[in-house]
C-alpha cells in the first residue's frame, strides 16, 4: 500500500493553524502541510487595527504558535507560496502548484484561504497613501505612515474602520470617518447600538460623517493623496486614507476546482464542500446557520476568530471520520478605544429590543428578541451580560422581555430561575 500524502491545508490562517493542531489532537498521523502566501508565520489579525497600530504589541508577539510547535507536531509550515492551481482526482487526492512552480501532493485538501479587502473603485484610488488593512504588511505600512501624518481619513464605519480610527485618534491625529450608510456598523448592530457609538466617537474627537458620498481621492503632483472630495464639493484633508469597506472571501482556488461557491466556498454542516472530500473553514466558507432559529438566515459566512477556530475543529473531526453537525453560538468583539463591544447571537430579523443599563454610563446591553425569544445581544463594556446571553443561547433558554430590562437583577440569576431542573 502506498504511503498517504496526507492533508494539504491551503491558507496559513487562524482556521488553518487550528485545523492542523486539531487533527493532531484527534490522532491524525498522516503528513500535514500548511501553505501560506505570506512570508510571516501565522499570526493574530484582530490586534492589527488596535494594539499594533498603537505600538502596544509587536508583530513577533502576535504569532499563534512557535516554530517548535510545528516541528514537534510534524506540521510542515510552508511560507511565501501562493497556490494558483490544483489538479484533483475524484477520490480527493491531487497535486497543488504554487506561483513559483512548487508542487504539493496531497491525499486530502482543506481550504482556509480567508478573505481579501473589498476595493473602492474611484478616481484617485491608486494614489500613494490610499491604504487597506488586512495583513501584517498592511499594518506595518499604515503604522509607519501614521507616525508622519496629521490628517487621517477612514472610509467605512464598520468594525475595522472604527477600531483603526480610534487608534489613530489615540495617537493624537485628526481623524475623519466617512460612512456611506445612515448608521455606523449598521449591518452588525441595531439602531440603539449604532446611535451610541456615533455619539461616543464624536465626543472622543472623531469627525464622523454619515451618508457620505465620495466622489474621488485628490493627490498632489507627486502622486500622494492629499484629500477626499465628497458629493457637494467638500474636500476632507488627508495625509493617509484607510479604506475599510468589508472583505471578499478568497474563492479563486475553489472556483477553479469547480466547487460550489456563493458568498464563500459552499460547505455543509460538516464543513464539506460540494465535491464531498474537500473541507473549508473560516472567513472563506459559507455554511448553514450554526444557530438555526425560525426566521434566521439559512446560510451565512461568519468573519470571527471563534468561528475560524470552531469550524476548523469541525472540519478536523470530519477528516478523521468523526463527523458532527456544526452547532455554536456566533459571537464577536470589537475594541474601539476605551469601548469594548461584545456580541452574541445574530440579531437579523429581530422584532423587539430591550436596553439593560444606562447608555450614558457607557456600560449597558441591548437585548434582541424575535417572537418573544432572545436571539442576540450587544454588550458595551459589560462582559457579565455577554457571557450570560451567550450561555442562554447555547442552552436554548429564554428570559422574558419584561424582566430583562431590570439591570439591577443579574441575567445569570434570571436564567437560574427559569432553567428547568433536570
Amino acid at each position: 500500500m502506498s504511503q498517504s500524502n496526507g492533508i494539504l491545508i491551503v491558507g496559513a490562517s487562524q482556521a488553518g493553524v487550528q485545523l492542523a493542531s486539531s487533527l493532531r489532537e484527534l490522532g491524525y498521523a498522516d503528513p500535514i502541510t500548511l501553505v501560506g502566501a505570506e512570508k510571516h508565520p501565522p499570526y493574530q489579525r484582530p490586534p492589527l487595527s488596535k494594539a499594533f497600530l498603537q505600538g502596544l504589541v509587536t508583530a513577533e508577539t502576535l504569532a499563534y504558535r512557535t516554530q517548535d510547535f510545528y516541528e514537534k507536531h510534524n506540521i510542515g509550515l510552508v511560507l511565501g507560496e501562493r497556490i494558483v492551481s490544483i489538479e484533483k482526482e475524484a477520490g480527493g487526492a491531487g497535486v497543488a502548484t504554487s506561483a513559483s512552480g512548487r508542487k504539493f501532493a496531497f491525499s486530502r485538501l482543506a481550504l482556509t484561504t480567508g478573505a481579501r479587502p473589498r476595493k473602492l473603485q474611484l478616481e484617485g484610488a491608486e494614489l500613494d497613501g490610499v491604504l487597506y488593512l488586512r495583513d501584517a504588511d498592511d499594518a506595518d505600512d499604515l503604522k509607519a505612515r501614521l507616525e508622519r501624518a496629521n490628517n487621517v481619513v477612514v472610509v467605512g464605519g464598520g468594525f475595522v474602520g472604527l477600531e483603526a480610527a480610534a487608534s489613530a485618534r489615540k495617537l493624537g491625529k485628526t481623524v475623519s470617518v466617512l460612512e456611506a450608510a445612515p448608521r455606523l456598523i449598521g449591518r452588525a448592530v441595531g439602531e440603539a447600538t449604532s446611535d451610541f457609538f456615533l455619539e461616543a466617537h464624536r465626543s472622543r474627537g472623531l469627525d464622523v460623517k454619515l451618508d457620505a458620498r465620495i466622489v474621488r481621492f485628490i493627490g498632489d503632483a507627486d502622486g500622494r493623496v492629499t484629500g477626499v472630495e465628497l458629493d457637494g464639493g467638500q474636500t476632507v484633508p488627508a495625509d493617509v486614507v484607510l479604506v475599510g469597506i468589508g472583505v471578499v472571501p478568497r474563492t479563486e482556488v475553489a472556483e477553479a476546482l469547480g466547487l460550489a461557491c456563493g458568498n464563500g466556498v459552499v460547505v455543509d454542516e460538516h464543513s464539506l464542500a460540494s465535491d464531498g472530500t474537500t473541507v473549508a473553514a473560516g472567513d472563506c466558507a459559507e455554511m448553514p446557520n450554526p444557530l438555526p432559529r425560525d426566521g434566521a438566515p439559512e446560510r451565512l459566512r461568519l468573519e470571527s476568530v471563534n468561528n475560524a477556530v470552531e469550524q476548523a475543529r469541525n472540519a478536523a473531526a470530519t477528516i478523521v471520520g468523526a463527523k458532527v453537525a456544526y452547532r455554536m453560538v456566533p459571537w464577536f468583539w470589537s475594541d474601539q478605544g476605551d469601548l469594548k463591544l461584545q456580541m452574541a447571537g445574530l440579531s437579523a430579523g429581530h422584532d423587539q429590543v430591550v436596553v439593560r443599563g444606562a447608555m450614558s454610563d457607557a456600560k449597558f446591553s441591548v437585548v434582541y428578541y424575535r417572537e418573544g425569544q432572545v436571539v442576540a445581544v450587544d454588550c458595551i463594556n459589560n462582559p457579565v451580560d455577554f457571557m450570560a446571553v451567550k450561555t442562554l443561547l447555547a442552552k436554548g433558554l429564554n428570559v422574558p422581555a419584561d424582566r430583562v430590562g431590570d439591570a439591577a437583577t443579574p441575567l445569570k440569576k434570571l436564567m437560574a430561575e427559569l432553567e428547568p431542573v433536570s
